[in-house]
């Protein structure tokens, strides 16, 4: 087994293999960007090594500083986590060439499934059904208009064949919204990916999106451990998980385990892995595989008991499988829902910002996996899933009364979550249904009717009393090593330790529950992050509702347009430029 293993992530996923580390007696080696410094997964580990600015095309994706940080550590082997790096055949094979382990699957496995039509072709040649489509890249619009007309038909989904985890998939439900559809799956595929080559699929508007876990060894043992239930989208992002799938029987539980451990032995897999499906009608589709841990492996994990990362580990160490496809056993009903720093009343718009108090839930049956705490900061430059909230019950109608109560005990102060809409959702006709929940999540009335109340900010008395002596903890880099230390002494000023101020209450049209905040003639931004795309000019006609940009925030595009109808009089922005919470975009006056 390995001494020590350098986690290459950040988050809830690094300090969960940090847990699964620490049982199995391995030391722990983790990475940071300068926004990530003080961060929990920083904290715990017994190592701590600074790869650079808050980008992470300046941090967690450059594999020459993962690779720095490998070596002045000494570890043995690498934890990719999701994301990032977790599905990068270069890094792995970077890895491999200097002896170290990488925790994930063989670099060609990466290669074969990390490319959606290499991974179509693979799978059809296999046998495995597969979405209807092209298993080749599409070079053009002109070839795109004639496939979609000639083989597959409209709706049509666009997809980059490198993405994944909803980046880069567009929808064309018509003809004439093809080259639009085109262009943003190609677009998003380069910048997420570097990547622009896109394909075609026939685009299922209701499926329920299927996946199977499945292990496999270096010895050639292959199980999968029952499916996931992840229906529950925006933007093709996952929102909320279930295991096992309240839709899939037994029979067909065998049949698309089989599909998967089958896609898995046909790249000759090792580790654990993900294969994801569509099911509609009876009938079930490969959609792609997922090379790494994923995020909802936890419900996989509440209702199996077997621990998904630590078998990892234990894989990229040699070791065979300790179970057998007969010693799988589901038991009971777990839910997970990914707590994002995201407004759903306005369209689901990213929210980052400061936590103040922090309380998770707790009590039976409920787990969370988290990367944060008190006066930890949410940052528009990663991800807006701040934490995950798991539970496990005999069935599935007990797990959605413990799901409302977990969810009711949990405190993220001053932040804007998800909490209000899974607990909304939750309660629906449509979740006790067991139905995919498509036409609520995309109902912008209804998501309003989720709308957090908003929080007051407590005044301070003003008469905190000054200790002579206080204690200050600090952070020390030495050669981009991180340490801690803790020095007494009398207080700055004279004066005790400063208090945290105050989380500053949002602006008014930071607050307002349309897509876009604004008052009178200005157009408020409702989201701190950059602008992409400007289509709009200066003495432009609009009418309410129209788009005037886009804004990149935590990894999502997010569409802001016109508050009112009118002449745009002033553009306050620029492509590439940032934009603030609050920050007028553009002057917007009366015919």
């Amino acid at each position: 087994m390995f001494e020590k293993i350098l986690i290459a992530n950040r988050g809830e996923i690094a300090v969960r293999v940090e847990r699964a580390c620490e049982e199995l007696g391995i030391k722990t080696v983790a990475v940071y960007s300068e926004a990530d410094r003080d961060a929990l997964h920083v904290k715990r580990a017994d190592e701590a090594y600074l790869l650079g600015p808050a980008p992470a095309a300046e941090s967690y994706l450059v594999i020459e500083k993962i690779l720095d940080a490998v070596e002045r550590s000494g570890a043995q082997a690498v934890h990719p986590g999701y994301g990032f790096l977790a599905e990068n055949a270069a890094f792995a094979k970077a890895l491999e060439d200097r002896g170290i382990v990488f925790i994930g699957p063989p670099a060609s496995a990466i290669d074969a499934m990390g490319s959606k039509t290499k991974a179509r072709e693979l799978m059809a040649a296999a046998g495995v059904p597969i979405v209807p489509g092209t298993t080749e890249a599409v070079e053009t619009v002109e070839d795109a208009h004639k496939i979609a007309k000639d083989e597959i038909g409209y709706p049509v989904a666009v997809k980059a064949a490198g993405g994944g985890g909803g980046k880069g998939f567009r929808v064309a439900l018509t003809e004439d919204e093809l080259q639009d559809a085109f262009e943003g799956a190609a677009r998003e595929g380069e910048k997420f990916f570097g990547d622009a080559t896109v394909y075609l699929e026939r685009y299922l508007p209701d499926p329920r999106h299927i996946e199977v876990q499945i292990l496999a060894d270096s010895q050639g043992n292959v199980i999968h451990l029952g499916e996931r239930d992840c229906s529950i989208q925006r933007r093709h992002q996952k929102l909320l998980e279930e295991a096992p799938a309240p839709m899939v029987d037994a029979e067909m539980r065998e049949r698309i385990g089989k599909i998967a451990t089958d896609a898995a032995r046909a790249v000759d897999y090792r580790s654990a892995g993900t294969i994801e499906g569509l099911m509609q009608d009876g009938e079930y589709f490969f959609l792609e595989m997922n090379t790494r841990v994923q995020v909802e492996h936890c419900v996989t994990e509440m209702v199996t008991g077997i621990d998904i990362v630590k078998e990892q580990i234990r894989i990229a160490a040699g070791e065979p499988l300790r179970i057998s496809q007969e010693d799988v056993v589901l038991s009971g009903h777990a839910i997970e829902c990914r707590i994002n720093a995201e407004n759903a009343a306005k369209n689901f718009t990213p929210a980052p910002g400061m936590i103040t108090n922090y309380r998770e839930p707790s009590g039976p049956g409920v787990r969370v996996d988290s990367g944060i705490g008190p006066n930890s900061e949410i940052s528009p430059t990663y991800d807006p899933m701040v934490a995950k909230l798991i539970v496990w019950d005999e069935d599935r109608e007990a797990a959605t009364r413990r799901m409302l109560r977990a969810l009711g005990e949990y405190e993220i102060g001053e932040l804007t979550t998800l909490l209000p809409f899974h607990s909304a959702i939750l309660k629906t006709e449509q979740w006790a249904n067991a139905e995919t929940c498509r036409d609520l999540v995309e109902d912008k009335d209804w998501l309003k009717s989720t709308a957090p109340e908003p929080a007051e900010v407590p005044a301070g008395d003003g008469d905190e009393e000054s200790a002579p002596k206080v204690a200050h903890d600090y952070l020390v880099e030495v050669s981009g090593r991180r340490f801690d230390v803790k020095v007494v002494g009398p207080a700055f000023g004279g004066g005790g330790a400063a208090a945290p101020a105050a989380a500053k209450k949002p602006s008014r049209s930071a607050r307002a529950t349309g897509g876009s905040g604004g008052g009178g003639d200005s157009l408020a931004s409702p989201i701190q992050g950059t602008i992409f795309k400007l289509l709009v000019e200066v003495g432009q006609k609009v009418a309410e509702g129209d788009l005037i940009c886009i804004v990149e925030a935590m990894k999502m595009e997010n569409e802001i347009t016109a508050h009112k109808a009118g002449t745009i009089k002033e553009l306050k922005i620029e492509v590439g430029g940032p934009i603030g919470s609050g920050d007028t975009i553009a002057v917007i006056v009366d015919e």
